[in-house]
């Protein structure tokens, strides 16, 4: 009889360790973009793919932009646990701390010619991920971070007349992306602004500014630039390299097992090469929708535009490097990593180039 009681103890005890083991864990993520845009629809790939690793323990609620905080406050939001998750663009926080740019969004390459596929390879291989952690803690906020989503070349933007030189530029009001890449504009003499994606549509209605960038041509078509603007550059430096990333509560991501934090590593190592992927074929198709079926003329980027933000993004880089210890460390990792890697890509990616472009210019031909 008591082996018996035993066995019965045993087992009850055996279900409710399990009951406690396979407790559904959920995490909201409030996003900073709203719930239409491509970044969403790919956080919810990447929230898929954990619950399938983790067999339904972990559970991402992605919320929309404002859902529980304002844009500006979801960082700190995260931090206190307020919120479990939150979605951004790391340059976003550039406020808390300049090197976030490094990472989010490295102006014009890092100034040494880092695309988006070899800052995939300084990041994973080269000791960007180490610093990435690192960051954090710099900016004194209680977050672990993922990166899910690289992207680039953005393109320059949206105008409603052509513009020949950067005179031209000189005479808009733009709209610009946060932090570094957008202060860059300004010192060239771009009136540029920073707003959220959602609030870009109704500024030009408004007239409140003259033209715009977001991304790229699937993203900027969901938000419905081509119904006000017509005219389209897709070559631009302020963004060649940009990251939307994940940041789950320092507390929250500790309590998890070591297997589900594990999953989720996995989940957004996939995610950096699911979304490379996803926005070649978007973005070609956007692209082809917006030029042969909405009237959109794609034009060539002034050449005066390249050295002029070229050489305001490298000077900007080094008085960061210099007021900030941090921040040059970061950058130096990423310089070290190109002298190595950057001119076997850049020669590799030349002929890459040279072959997609002949045969881009043979489907204008015929």
């Amino acid at each position: 009889m008591t082996m018996l009681r035993n066995l019965t103890l045993g087992a009850a005890a055996a279900a409710l360790s399990a009951s406690f083991a396979f407790a559904e864990v959920k995490i909201r993520v409030q996003s900073v973009i709203p719930a239409k845009a491509d970044e969403v629809h790919m956080l919810e790939d990447f929230a898929a793919d954990v619950a399938a690793l983790t067999n339904g323990e972990v559970v991402f609620e992605v919320l929309p932009a404002g859902a529980v905080v304002g844009v500006a406050e979801t960082l700190d939001a995260v931090d206190k646990g307020l919120i479990e998750g939150g979605f951004a663009w790391t340059h976003y926080w550039s406020g808390k701390h300049p090197a976030a740019m490094l990472f989010g969004s490295p102006v014009a390459g890092a100034g040494v010619g880092i695309d988006n596929i070899a800052f995939m390879s300084w990041f994973l291989d080269g000791g960007g991920k180490e610093l990435y952690d690192q960051l954090w803690k710099e900016m004194g906020v209680n977050v672990k971070g993922f990166m899910l989503q690289p992207v680039g070349p953005e393109a320059l933007g949206w105008f409603k007349e052509p513009i020949a030189s950067m005179e031209d530029f000189r005479k808009l009001r733009f709209r610009a992306p946060p932090g570094i890449p957008g202060q860059t504009y300004n010192d060239i003499g771009v009136a540029a602004v920073s707003m959220g994606g959602g609030d870009i549509l109704p500024a030009l209605e408004k007239g409140v500014i003259d033209a715009a960038e977001w991304c790229c041509p699937k993203p900027d078509s969901i938000f419905g630039f081509q119904k006000v603007l017509k005219h389209y550059y897709l070559q631009g430096l302020h963004q060649v390299v940009v990251n939307a990333d994940l940041y789950i509560n320092g507390d929250v991501y500790n309590s998890l097992t070591p297997t589900q934090q594990k999953a989720i590593e996995v989940a957004a190592n996939a995610s950096l090469m699911k979304s490379l992927g996803y926005r070649i074929y978007e973005n070609g198709k956007a692209l082809k929708d917006l030029t042969e079926n909405q009237g959109v003329i794609l034009h060539d980027t002034p050449p005066d535009y390249f050295k002029e933000y070229m050489d305001a993004a490298r000077a900007t880089l080094e008085k960061n490097a210099a007021e900030n210890e941090f921040f040059a460390k970061v950058w130096q990792s990423q310089k070290d990593f190109a002298a190595i890697a950057v001119p076997f890509w850049a020669g590799a990616q030349a002929s890459n180039a040279a072959l997609g472009k002949a045969y881009a210019d043979s489907l204008v031909k015929n």
